[in-house]
């Protein structure tokens, strides 16, 4: 399959290099624009990869900076307040996925939209870690024949490396939103000041401070499951592994309680964990978005459309590469 070349904006970045290997070890000759404002950086990263390209993007012009040159597809992996990757794409026709806007923050996207519905798809990929949240909770849930209570805890450890583009978007999303959404009693409310605070165990059991987020798995989880209430809450320190004198990881603690299929009370809780932190999760589900929406996997490319990135990945693909690449998923005791 012959394709114009994907563009990674911001593909220098730790969460795009791990995309773009991902990208390169499934499809070795698939063409990568490696895009960024900073070209000699870009065109290094692009050395790095093989068969691609670093290319300077301007995010002032019309054109991006490209000319007339063609791609298949655009991921960019930092909040773009000009939206003008996202308009490129919709000019070219091409799909579109964007990893960084908060809920909140996503209103000239849905804008753009709105107005050229048939354009391109579009993808809101603001899921914690682009899929590593949504896809095992929805697998967990197929227990239950009615959700009440859906928790997620993520932890990211205190040592895990992260790029100025993600740790600007973590402190924006923690620190400058005076409130996060969630849903109680069937109701989306507003949770701000003391009841932002919370705690939850980590994988090994311990009890973390954590605060609440509300990324785009808040409202799809509650909108597939309908769980009454639903919250997101993030803790950063020190990892179950590390307690354990191992290498630091990334934590995601899923907790369900409803009823199953004979209507017993049932309560589950897992840790989706990966040995290396956030960034390479986060990279597997970018590139294995790209992969869906333009028919690399073999399939008819994604029709235009808005989506989540849950919408588009069929789980068994996903669990299949999600342990390929040194994901684990443990069940928990739910004590």
């Amino acid at each position: 399959m012959t394709l114009d070349p994907i563009l990674l904006i911001g593909g220098a970045g730790i969460v795009g290099r791990h995309a773009a290997r991902f990208l390169r070890e499934t499809y070795p000759e698939l063409p990568l624009l490696i895009g960024g404002r900073d070209l000699t950086r870009a065109q290094q990263a692009a050395a790095g990869i093989g068969n691609a390209e670093g290319v300077a993007v301007d995010l002032s012009a019309q054109d991006l900076g490209l000319g007339a040159r063609p791609v298949s597809a655009i991921a960019i992996f930092f909040t773009d307040t000009t939206t003008a990757a996202l308009q490129f794409a919709q000019r070219r026709g091409v799909p579109y996925l964007s990893v960084s806007p908060a809920m909140i923050e996503i209103g000239p996207d849905i804008a753009a939209y709105m107005h050229r519905p048939n354009a391109a798809p579009i993808v809101l990929g603001t899921e914690w870690l682009v899929g590593a949240t949504t896809i095992p909770t929805l697998e967990f849930a197929k227990t239950f024949r009615r959700i009440d209570t859906l928790r997620i805890g993520a932890l990211i450890d205190e040592q895990d490396e992260g790029g100025p583009a993600s740790f600007d978007d973590l402190e924006r999303q923690t620190q400058a939103l005076p409130a996060v959404q969630a849903r109680r009693n069937g109701a989306w409310v507003w949770r701000s000041g003391d009841d932002l605070e919370t705690r939850f165990r980590a994988a090994d059991g311990t009890m973390l401070q954590a605060t609440g987020l509300s990324p785009h798995d808040v409202f799809g989880l509650a909108t597939v499951t309908g769980a009454s209430n639903v919250e997101f809450n993030l803790a950063i320190g020190v990892s179950s592994s590390r307690r354990r004198g191992e290498s630091m990881s990334t934590e995601i603690i899923i907790e369900l309680e409803g009823e199953d299929q004979a209507a017993q009370p049932l309560r589950s809780r897992h840790a989706v964990t990966h040995p290396e932190g956030q960034m390479p999760l986060t990279g597997l589900g970018v590139a294995l978005l790209l992969e869906r929406l333009v028919g690399l996997d073999g399939k008819p490319a994604t029709p235009p459309g808005l989506y989540f990135p849950y919408q588009l990945l069929d789980p068994a693909v996903y669990f299949e590469r999600f342990e390929q690449a040194g994901g684990q998923v443990v069940e928990l005791d739910v004590r």
